[in-house]
């Protein structure tokens, strides 16, 4: 039910047109909750199997990147789900006409299926690009950016950091705003 909320507000159903829809959009969501529940565990094993290897010093200093990783992880898919998928969702709905005498109308059937992978793709991409301040602080210990490049390549940056957005989502200026301005809001944060 939690991925059908935002669909409420122009619809008050989905629909699946194969016999088996169902039964394997019911198994896309287990195996992505899997995934998204299972990760802490999963980096944790990876830590396991990488840290006696490293020197002590460089455990301390990739520790707190392993653990905001699924963090700003989480805060992108939170951010779809509560502020982007809402204003999506009623944007393409908008498209409905009524039917009227003499005219047809379009009215918005969304398949189980499609719209799964609509709300899963968009968590998944934008899970993804909240890893900006993650990333960046990394290459900031590394060595290889330092604040006063990043603001030197601010400009670049954000054409960068929209492109990203006009990538990752749907073809309509309200998604990639809304990827964008938080993108350009974690870029200033990490400088």
């Amino acid at each position: 039910h939690f991925l059908t909320r935002p669909l409420e507000a122009t619809t008050n159903h989905l629909i699946y047109t194969a016999l088996t829809e169902v039964f394997f959009t019911q198994v896309k969501i287990g195996m992505f909750g899997g995934i998204c529940l299972g990760f802490p565990a999963i980096a944790a094993q990876i830590w396991i199997f990488v840290a006696p290897g490293l020197y002590k010093h460089e455990k301390r200093a990739f520790l707190p990147f392993l653990l905001w990783t699924p963090v700003m992880f989480a805060m992108g898919a939170a951010f779809v789900y509560y502020v982007m998928l809402p204003f999506s969702v009623r944007f393409f709905g908008s498209y409905q006409v009524p039917a009227a005498a003499g005219a047809m109308g379009i009215q918005l059937q969304a398949k189980v299926s499609d719209y799964l992978d609509f709300v899963m793709t968009l968590m998944f991409a934008f899970g993804l690009t909240f890893q900006l301040p993650v990333l960046l602080s990394l290459l900031a210990k590394v060595g290889m950016v330092t604040s006063r490049t990043l603001k030197d390549m601010r400009r670049y940056a954000y054409v960068g950091l929209f492109a990203v957005a006009a990538i990752f989502t749907p073809p309509d200026a309200i998604s990639m705003l809304s990827l964008a301005f938080p993108l350009v809001a974690l870029y200033e944060i990490s400088i």
